[in-house]
């Protein structure tokens, strides 16, 4: 039923490579399927206005697309002059996101900054990069570890996150492109390791959904961030 005939709970395949680049404090490219993302964490010893003083630490995100990530070439934001609306608003969800598990106290009055570039999309490029963000985010963390500028682990438990919807009729997990673009119901779901929600975008796209339908959707996205969590220890202890 589905175009790439993966079954309707299977995801497509999932690698995550550390390492990628030298100068970043943590960094890894996450394929999922022929959605390619790479991720870099960045420490530095400063925090925003709004911060500064309190004795927390951030977590941000900036999130962008390479013109040729898709069919066709796509300007470059900075060539326009200002980033779109759908950039903004997927940079914002990924900061929330990484800091939803992070012990900010425990991070010290230092910002970390994960920037997350589409090298090429077919669907759930915001849940790639939310989950190689994770990735990079404890890579950093773990030389500041390391070093002993952190003292007790400020990362509380992984963060992943992955698309599910209607397709056909049918609840599937881990939407491509084909699929995304035809879904008559289209979520992302944000999770915890130990299965906590942080948050959760479900939209109707020309069909309405039942709650039936949603806990569907609900069940699909625990056992694929489940996966996803798997993965990331994989790569973290690679």
């Amino acid at each position: 039923m589905r175009p790439s005939g993966r079954d309707l709970s299977e995801m497509r395949p999932v690698s995550i490579e550390t390492g990628i680049l030298k100068h970043a404090e943590g960094s890894c490219l996450i394929r999922m399927g022929d959605t390619h993302v790479l991720c870099t964490a960045t420490v530095e010893e400063r925090v925003p206005p709004f911060v500064k003083g309190t004795g927390l630490g951030w977590v941000t995100a900036e999130y962008g697309m390479l013109p040729r990530s898709t069919n066709s070439r796509m300007r470059r934001e900075a060539a326009v002059g200002k980033q779109g609306g759908r950039t903004v608003e997927i940079q914002r969800l990924i900061g929330r996101a990484l800091r939803a598990g992070v012990d900010r106290v425990a991070l010290g009055e230092r910002q970390i900054t994960v920037d997350c570039d589409v090298i090429q999309a077919d669907g759930g490029t915001r849940c790639a990069a939310i989950t190689g963000g994770w990735v990079a985010l404890r890579l950093a963390v773990g030389k500041l570890m390391k070093a002993g500028d952190v003292l007790s682990d400020p990362l509380v438990d992984p963060v992943a996150a992955i698309s599910c919807g209607i397709y056909a009729g049918q609840p599937v997990l881990d939407l491509d492109y084909p699929e995304d673009s035809a879904a008559g119901v289209d979520g992302n779901f944000i999770m915890t390791g130990g299965g906590r929600l942080i948050e959760v975008q479900m939209s109707a796209e020309g069909a309405t959904y039942s709650r039936a339908q949603m806990n569907a959707l609900l069940d699909l996205a625990e056992k694929g961030v489940g996966e996803l969590v798997a993965k990331q220890r994989e790569a973290i202890s690679a």
